[in-house]
């Protein structure tokens, strides 16, 4: 029987074309391919200046990569340093070369200097802030007429750590004694307190062994305030300290405490300490109010010659945020509260500051 040979059809051809692998490339043409890739090299060198230099509407956010946006936003952020670096430089070639001709420096902008102007700011010359501060419960203190003796508590059941930040404020402030809670109320306290002529009743609250709360009650008609505590360090715990302090009663520094709350605040503070301090201890109690947050620094000071001073901290320190501002003596249900923090409406604003 014969055999016929049948040709295949282009679609087939083309199917067995498809199948079949890649050809080996010479020598020769990976040569001249190998131009045209230091070519290509070329070309995106020259490109990527001009994607360094970020037009104005370039947004890194837009980037969907990850590893991309971190690299492209640590490339801008470089470049808007180096410009910020030649800046400084020319401005101080400038100055240098006019001399004392030179422009005043500009003041930086700080949430400071930008605060929202509060109405109740106090004016030291003002009659009406005179007349109050003659007449408020702190005037007898300032007139000369008690000396400040207080009594430093805590909570129920306090741990070490609570026992010892008590303890370490007994001798920084003097006149202060810490006695044991023992689990009496706060309205049973009070009244003993106020027998015993003490002027100040001072509550140390702690929360997970860590002291979290104070209660500064004045006595024997208040104010009484409320306040977060936080940032505590015991000396312990501070490197670079001094020698615990002396008995020596030391000064008070009261730093920007502006409004008719932060003035209360102040007075309260001040109240605490002796009015007539003794330089030779060299000692001085600290409180700064920055955006609300009330610092506490104790150091100890020495002069080293007309120019320069040298201080050491002494410690414990610790920051305090005022909660509540409660006319008369401590009462939780039926008090009368001057000032309450409402964080979602008085926080709204980062520029305005309550005391």
């Amino acid at each position: 029987m014969d055999i016929k040979e049948v040709p295949l059809s282009q679609e087939s051809k083309g199917k067995k074309k498809k199948d079949k692998k890649p050809k080996k490339r010479s020598v020769s043409q990976e040569g001249n391919e190998g131009g045209n890739g230091a070519e290509k090299e070329e070309k995106m060198e020259k490109l990527e200046p001009a994607a360094a230099a970020f037009p104005p509407s370039f947004s890194v956010s837009e980037i969907k990569n990850k590893q991309r946006r971190h690299f492209m936003f640590m490339k801008l952020k470089q470049e808007k340093r180096k410009q910020k670096m030649q800046l400084k430089k020319k401005k101080k070639k400038e100055r240098d070369a006019l001399g004392d001709k030179a422009p005043p420096k500009e003041v930086p902008k700080t949430i400071e200097n930008q605060r929202v102007y509060d109405e109740t700011t106090v004016d030291p010359e003002d009659e009406e802030v005179a007349f109050d501060e003659g007449t408020d419960e702190f005037s007898a203190y300032f007139n000369g007429l008690t000396n400040p003796k207080v009594l430093i508590t805590t909570s129920d059941r306090p741990r070490g750590r609570t026992v010892k930040f008590c303890e370490q404020l007994a001798t920084v402030i003097p006149s202060a004694y810490v006695y044991y809670r023992r689990g009496l109320a706060l309205k049973r306290v009070i009244p003993q307190c106020v027998a015993r002529n003490f002027t100040y009743l001072m509550v140390i609250n702690e929360d997970r062994k860590v002291p979290n709360g104070m209660v500064l009650c004045h006595l024997p008609h208040g104010p009484t305030a409320h306040f977060k505590v936080s940032s505590v360090r015991l000396r312990k715990e501070m490197k670079r300290r001094g020698k615990d302090p002396t008995e020596h009663s030391p000064e008070v520094i009261l730093n920007n405490f502006s409004t008719r709350l932060g003035h209360s605040i102040g007075r309260l503070f001040a109240a605490l300490f002796p009015q007539d301090p003794q330089f030779v201890g060299r000692q001085v109690a600290t409180f700064h109010n920055q955006r609300d947050f009330i610092f506490f620094r104790f150091h100890r000071y020495i002069f080293k010659n007309e120019k320069k001073v040298g201080i050491q901290e002494l410690g414990p320190r610790f920051t305090l945020k005022l909660r509540s501002l409660q006319k008369g003596t401590f009462d939780s249900k039926f008090g009368e509260y001057e000032w309450v923090l409402k964080r979602h409406e008085m926080d709204a604003c980062r520029r305005k500051f309550q005391l």
